[in-house]
């Protein structure tokens, strides 16, 4: 399985008399302080989150629709090993995604389907060992927003959902709710985060239950209705976190290679929303594949795991190369379903050289290009939010707050920010400091971006349980962190959410007993690094002058010793 997404590293140091202080940890209660947001709470302002890109080589793969049905159950009798043909070709890839045309589930009543035709009504299952049986091949996630996800009702619902859950293979398009169902699959891969969805865009078969998930209603996400305005917002949201997005649909119109109208529609809109790669199945049939300006679209992958090769037998594996948050190269490996169904042949040779050829020829009058058009994604611009302390946050901040902190949780807030990290790629950031001081540590960070000055790392000092040497050693930018001086019963000045300290490595604390960090070392003597060093601070630094702006001191300036990387409120 592919690696789940990076947690950001983070830490925090301290003033002059800070070093070595007790972290909050030691004496954190068992239980969390009930969290309140009076008025004295910051009220809630955000804009676009971001986060990061890199250069990377990320090697993406899809196949159209599998399932298990009649004689292809037995494949299910030994999961671990049954479908190791195709995995050489599944497990080559960074992450690989199927569509699974199967409620996941050996219960259920089956879906009376109302507006299918009497003949033309199918009902498919499979149990959680489908989701060994694809994680063993090679498989890194499934799509079940289609119209088989459902097809045994509300046990099956049930079902799927407790197998999600189970999390022994993501699985994708389904929820509690529209929001969970609409809830992509993210991932870091090679250090570039991506976000992937699944929807539904398929013809509705059932009158009532619909089984698309509602606002407080379990089901499948479909992308109809106002499902198509949650897919919309979900994938704008993830796109301007900095995500490359990935969406999975079910689409188009059975057993056509022609693309749909609504098809066309739904893929520029996604493109709009900032989809990376847009593809899908459920036609049964192989259809055109390209670009849409930067966004990739694959309109249809066929069946691939599938109980027949009678029709529809032709198929294979969309190999897409990303770099940079975009698709820079597609390639396609064809195969041919056998026609008493079964694992599909991939194809080699004169015959694959055919298959491939036939399949670029699918593009003539799609609209979809051969290339990538149009320029690369700019940098997105800064973006902030300030939050209050709500009780999810509250219990992440376990090793950093305690009931006897100086400063309650309802006169701190919560930042997300943007900075410019040592690769050259924006990330988001989290602070916790105090709200009267918020709006003016936004602007800071502002400035800082404005500048591309950059910063290695920015997150909680929970991260590291709130110890502060060990989010220095990460060179984690940090602030709020309850704790006390060491060596004393006195609070330090983060205790109070009225510091900040950027960059420790590069910026170290030093006194005549020694450098904190040790990898800080290094960067004790400043005069011969202002030029060279990313991230040194310095008096003439841009970010001496941003904190100078809104009132608050540098510890570099301190007589006797020098603290380069902390900044704090004047007073405080």
């Amino acid at each position: 399985m592919v690696a789940g997404l990076l947690a950001l590293l983070a830490g925090c140091t301290g003033e002059a008399v800070d070093r070595r202080a007790t972290p909050a940890t030691a004496q954190a209660p068992t239980a969390a302080p009930t969290a309140t947001a009076p008025t004295a709470a910051p009220t809630a302002r955000e804009s676009p989150s971001t986060t990061p890109r890199d250069a990377e080589t990320v090697t993406l793969a899809f196949a159209g629709d599998v399932m298990f049905e009649d004689q292809l159950r037995g494949l299910l009798d030994d999961p671990e090993s049954s479908l190791d043909a195709l995995r050489p070709a599944t497990a080559a890839a960074d992450f690989t995604m199927v569509n699974l045309e199967a409620a996941l589930t050996d219960r259920g009543t089956r879906d009376p389907k109302q507006l299918e035709e009497p003949d033309n009504r199918y009902h498919f299952r499979s149990g959680p060992e489908a989701l060994t049986a694809l994680g063993a091949a090679g498989v890194d996630a499934v799509s079940v927003a289609n119209n088989h996800g459902a097809d045994f009702g509300t046990q099956g619902l049930s079902d799927t959902l407790a197998a999600k859950e189970d999390e022994r293979l993501p699985v994708i398009g389904v929820g509690r709710d529209r929001d969970d169902a609409f809830a992509p699959h993210r991932v870091t891969l090679k250090g570039q985060p991506f976000a992937f969805f699944a929807a539904d865009a398929s013809f509705l078969e059932s009158e009532a239950p619909s089984w698309q998930a509602g606002t407080s209603t379990p089901g499948l996400a479909a992308a109809r209705g106002a499902g198509r305005a949650a897919l919309e917002g979900a994938v704008t949201t993830a796109a301007a976190d900095g995500a490359t997005v990935v969406v999975y649909l079910h689409w188009g119109e059975e057993n056509s290679t022609a693309v749909s109208s609504d098809q066309a529609s739904l893929a520029r809109m996604l493109s709009r929303a900032g989809a990376a790669v847009v593809v899908g199945s459920h036609t049964h049939r192989l259809q055109a594949a390209g670009w849409l300006g930067s966004t990739y679209v694959a309109y249809g992958l066929g069946n691939f795991l599938w109980y027949h090769g009678i029709s529809g037998a032709q198929t294979g594996l969309l190999e897409l190369s990303v770099r940079d948050g975009r698709v820079v190269e597609d390639g396609w490996r064809p195969a041919v379903i056998p026609r008493e169904g079964g694992l599909p042949v991939f194809s080699d040779g004169a015959e694959a050289r055919r298959a491939t050829s036939d399949w670029e020829d699918l593009r003539a009058g799609s609209g979809l290009a051969s290339r990538p058009s149009g320029p690369a994604p700019a940098p997105p611009p800064y973006a902030s939010s300030v939050q209050p302390i709500t009780p999810a946050l509250r219990n992440r901040m376990a090793g950093t707050y305690r009931s006897d902190c100086p400063v309650p949780l309802r006169d701190l807030a919560h930042l997300r920010v943007s900075h410019w990290d040592f690769q050259g790629r924006v990330r988001q950031g989290e602070l916790i400091v105090a709200a009267k001081h918020a709006d003016d540590v936004v602007a800071v960070f502002e400035r800082l971006f404005e500048a591309r000055f950059p910063l290695q790392r920015m997150a909680l000092v929970s991260s590291y349980g709130g110890d502060d040497e060990k989010s220095m050693e990460a060179n984690n930018t940090s602030a709020f962190n309850c704790r006390t001086v060491a060596g004393t019963d006195r609070w330090s000045q983060h205790s109070f959410g009225a510091a900040i300290d950027l960059n420790p490595v590069q910026n170290p604390y030093v006194t005549a007993a020694g450098v904190s960090p040790r990898a800080g070392r290094a960067y004790a003597a400043r005069s011969d690094r202002r030029a060279s060093t990313k991230g040194l601070i310095t008096d003439d630094s841009v970010v001496v002058d941003a904190f100078a702006d809104i009132g608050w001191e540098w510890g570099g300036d301190w007589a006797g010793e020098a603290d380069y990387q902390h900044f704090s409120a004047a007073g405080s």
